[in-house]
């Protein structure tokens, strides 16, 4: 059993790079099958947001070639992307993906909204059949690792986002967002932290756009905005002083002469795009306009770097939990990948105890009962004390580097054959509360 993770993020690649290989939550379940399809995957997830695209697998023996898997579904040049990657195995994986659901690999450490998307991405995944033993039992203890480190630690103290970083960064150009007209194009979760966080600056008033318009309307009510239908955005943005966007558009649906439109009939007076989509809203040639300024997703980086540093000692300590944690797990792994050669041993000499008792049998002649169960309790304390030392090396090993070479080699000097094992098969013990396994 492996785990294989293939990726790249805010960190590793330019936005102009991520939306190349970003995947709507539409295409997911689909996606999906597709890595199900590659053979080796046991298990897959795919997470994709704003800030990062990665590929979580498991896998029955050893790694995968996950680039022929990016190759063969996005149709893209690899030279394109493959500097930008990253991968990792085994324990780099879990301690990946427990930093990731905390929030400690984010743009913004400590941003709450990481978890809810990992959430998502699982709940697609595990609907999809994609995810049901292994990547189970180590998703759902990476989501109670993420409330630990946010209990534990003040490193979600503050309400940061990168929907809060736009709106931080609009009152640095404008001064005061005071009167401000502001259209958000996507009723989201972004769209809904931006627009609480513009009107608690005084912003107002909104135009909420969005293909689905019960949601416009819904998100606009909720903060005494307007709904406007999505096919009427570009007759009405021209109204707003501030665009904040976020769909989940394949293509830019702000061009250059949508710009060009909207400052000839606003007689030039400035526009703001703050577009927070992978892939991006604003095309960037708008840029170019006298009078338009775009700021992408990569430009926050820069409005939020306080909220960053004043979160460094608290992050510290959450890595400390991480850490911790992540040797939890492989112990937890270690135990798993040991029971199933401990049940085979019992089996095997249980087997071979009954056999015996068989073929003797037939020689002692009728039993009392009695007898009966003193010649079971016999063979069965002479089995238990034979396999009472290689049982206690095998547990005792558990925990060490070489418990992988003692199986393997107790498997062969019994001749134990492989059975194919789930957490839950070896492991059928209740869940207790605040492991994260469920029930």
């Amino acid at each position: 059993m492996t785990f294989q993770l293939l990726g790249l993020n805010h960190k590793t690649a330019p936005v102009e790079v991520r939306e190349k290989l970003a995947i709507p939550e539409s295409k997911l379940p689909l996606a999906l099958e597709k890595l199900l399809g590659v053979p080796g995957v046991g298990e897959g997830m795919i997470l994709s947001t704003c800030n990062r695209v990665e590929i979580l697998t498991q896998t029955a023996n050893g790694s995968v070639d996950l680039r022929r898997f990016l190759d063969d579904y996005f149709h893209v040049t690899p030279q394109s992307y493959d500097p930008y990657l990253y991968e990792y195995r085994e324990q780099q994986v879990v301690r990946h993906v427990f930093r990731v659901t905390s929030s400690l690999d984010s743009m913004i450490v400590g941003e709450p909204q990481i978890l809810g998307q990992v959430k998502e991405a699982y709940a697609t995944a595990r609907a999809a059949g994609a995810v049901h033993s292994y990547l189970e039992l180590l998703l759902t203890r990476a989501f109670a690792v993420a409330k630990r480190v946010r209990t534990e630690t003040a490193v979600g103290s503050s309400s940061v986002s990168v929907a809060s970083a736009a709106v931080q960064l609009a009152g640095k150009i404008f001064g005061t967002l005071k009167g401000k007209t502001v259209c958000l194009v996507g009723a989201g979760k972004m769209s809904e932290l931006a627009a609480g966080r513009l009107l608690a600056e005084g912003a107002g008033p909104i135009f909420v756009a969005n293909r689905t318009y019960d949601r416009a309307q819904n998100l606009a009510q909720q903060f005494g905005g307007r709904a406007i239908r999505f096919d009427e955005l570009y007759r009405h943005c021209e109204l707003a002083d501030i665009v904040i966007t976020s769909t989940g558009s394949p293509v830019a649906i702000f061009r250059r002469e949508h710009g060009e439109m909207f400052l000839s009939r606003r007689k030039n007076r400035p526009m703001f795009f703050i577009d927070i989509a992978v892939p991006r809203d604003v095309d960037p040639e708008m840029n170019r306009l006298d009078g338009i300024f775009v700021y992408d997703i990569d430009d926050l980086q820069e409005a939020v770097t306080s909220a960053v540093e004043s979160r460094r000692k608290e992050a510290e300590q959450a890595e400390a939990i991480i850490e911790a944690e992540v040797e939890r797990f492989e112990a937890r792994l270690q135990s798993l990948q040991l029971t199933p050669t401990i049940v085979s041993l019992q089996d095997q000499f249980e087997s071979i105890r009954q056999a015996e008792l068989e073929r003797v049998r037939g020689r002692l002649g009728k039993l009392t009962p009695e007898q009966e169960m003193a010649i079971e309790a016999l063979s069965r304390g002479i089995v238990n004390k034979i396999l009472h030392t290689p049982l206690r090396s095998l547990k005792s090993a558990a925990t060490g580097e070489e418990i992988t070479t003692l199986v393997a080699s107790f498997r062969k000097i019994f001749d134990l054959q492989e059975k194919p094992t789930t957490p839950t098969e070896v492991d059928p013990r209740p869940a207790k509360p605040g492991t994260g396994r469920r029930s």
